[in-house]
């Protein structure tokens, strides 16, 4: 039996490796079916247990994932409350949606990246996706519930088939924390207060120096117009585009021509404007473009830069935002204003591989980007999408890249040694000696029906020197030491961990001195 069971291992490993490569070289549906058929067939001759029982397998996370220790979760959460209160300070409400929808709400409404979505096995008739991001299941949301208007805020994971690269906050299972802003309001006013946030958080969370990119996506239609792009071109050399944040223009320039078939006089027309960045003074000098003022599309874009810029300008942002028509976003629902949160490096030594400056024939070095952490825009006909009717619901948010943040803290954190405490608790209830476990408990449901954080040894009797370090090592602030002669008195003591003071405290006042001392010290 057992050499029996070893050739028909051999025969699913045999029959494994030629399913995999009839899938590499991308053989037909049919004959890939045909050979699963076998394999599964092969498999359910052990009872549904294709596994031999000594098999060794390396453990770890799927690629692209990572697990989160308590020091790594305690920076998280603090992250995340930060944003949070900034989300709260302007209005923001909480909503949940399933971390699966429907394949058909999430088709069609990432442009070149749907190809990145998760789709899972059919489980009973539904075909199921994982949701890619949370604007498109808000816009469901909005369109199911019939609901005009909301300012929501959302904080979830989403996944992406995406080559990851974890050292720069890149994977296929991380969080988003979007607030946008839905209904039909006058323009650019909610617009500048979701770029307002960008800014409140970067500055609440103080990860470094940034600059908020901003640029209109009827602008870049009408530049693609203007210089030639046809009309059934624009999504795709707007996501070619989009790359400019990550490769030189040459390379931008030699996918719109070879892989997109864009005309190279329309490319190199394209090339003039995207290295253009600047203020409400570049906004002037584009609507004096003769190019530019022909198309009826391109003047709306920049009437709303105007508009933008001058509330960021009240908003205190001038120094903070850039006009920068690089910037495309190539997700294909946006439709107005769009703009970037980019964290600037040091002093770069060599250009920015998106931007040369073309004065002079020079290249003018500018400071290093080292990764994009927000980013958002307006998205007008989403939610009509979803709706029977295709009612429209406007709507403008923003997305915060958690990730890219974490990552530039935990380095941060790492390069400084700095240890977090990763619980809350406040006090710790310890005994002098043996047979005080009873006390202890007492002690502690005392502290605990009082709202006091407390905990204890989980071993009958402990010794007292082992048990003061455990509060030395987690940061724990407080000590109630128990003894037989305090006790007898209804005394006991209180230890300041850090100091190492010792105060008697009557058993009934522990609490609200324990509460006094956290008032006092705050």
């Amino acid at each position: 039996m057992s050499d029996t069971r070893e050739q028909i291992l051999e025969q699913i490993k045999v029959q494994g490796d030629l399913v995999r490569q009839l899938k590499a070289a991308k053989e037909s549906k049919e004959k890939i079916d045909e050979e699963v058929a076998r394999l599964l067939a092969l498999k359910a001759t052990l009872g549904g247990d294709a596994a031999p029982t000594n098999q060794k397998f390396t453990l770890k996370t799927p690629k692209g994932t990572r697990d989160y220790g308590p020091q790594q979760m305690t920076l998280r959460q603090g992250v995340l409350d930060k944003i949070v209160q900034v989300f709260k300070r302007h209005g923001g409400e909480a909503i949940d949606t399933p971390v699966f929808e429907l394949k058909e709400v999430l088709t069609g409404k990432y442009g070149e990246d749907s190809k990145l979505i998760y789709d899972l096995k059919d489980q009973g008739g539904e075909i199921l996706s994982m949701r890619y991001d949370l604007t498109v299941p808000l816009a469901r949301y909005l369109a199911m519930n019939k609901i005009s208007s909301i300012k929501r805020y959302h904080i979830a994971k989403v996944y992406r088939r995406d080559n990851p690269a974890m050292t720069k906050g890149r994977y296929r299972e991380f969080y988003q924390c979007d607030f946008d802003i839905a209904g039909t309001y006058d323009p650019m006013l909610p617009d500048a207060e979701c770029v307002k946030i960008v800014s409140e958080i970067l500055d609440t969370l103080d990860i470094g120096d940034y600059v908020i990119k901003l640029n209109h996506r009827q602008l870049l239609d009408g530049m693609f117009q203007a210089c030639g792009v046809p009309a059934d071109s624009f999504r795709t050399i707007c996501s070619a585009v989009d790359k400019l944040d990550k490769s030189p223009w040459a390379d931008v320039r030699k996918e719109m021509v070879d892989e997109k078939g864009l005309d190279e006089a329309a490319a190199d027309r394209i090339g003039e404007y995207v290295r253009l960045s600047g203020g409400a003074e570049l906004v002037e000098q584009l609507l004096a473009d003769e190019k530019l003022k022909a198309v009826p599309n391109a003047v709306k874009g920049l009437e709303g830069m105007k508009q933008l810029l001058k509330y960021c300008s009240i908003f205190g942002l001038d120094k903070r935002v850039s006009f920068d028509l690089s910037l495309a976003r190539g997700l294909d629902y946006y439709t107005g204003v769009i703009y970037e949160g980019v964290l600037k490096g040091e002093s770069a030594t060599v250009a920015s591989p998106a931007k040369t400056s073309q004065q002079n024939g020079e290249q003018a070095n500018e400071p290093a980007t080292v990764g994009s952490v927000a980013g958002g825009g307006r998205y007008d006909n989403l939610v009509g999408m979803f709706d029977p009717r295709g009612k429209a619901v406007p709507c403008v948010g923003v997305s915060i890249g958690v990730e890219r943040i974490f990552s530039v803290l935990e380095a941060r954190a790492a390069a400084s040694g700095l240890k977090l405490r990763t619980s809350d608790v406040e006090v710790y209830v310890a005994s002098a000696h043996k047979g005080l476990h009873e006390q202890r408990l007492k002690v502690l449901n005392l502290l605990w029906d009082a709202g006091v954080k407390a905990e204890h040894s989980y071993k009958l009797n402990p010794k007292l020197l082992v048990q003061l370090q455990h509060c030395e090592e987690h940061q724990i602030p407080l000590v109630v030491v128990l003894g037989d002669a305090e006790l007898a008195q209804g005394l006991v003591k209180l230890r300041e961990v850090t100091t190492r003071e010792e105060t008697n405290v009557k058993l009934e006042d522990l609490a609200a001195e324990i509460r006094r001392r956290q008032q006092s010290s705050a």
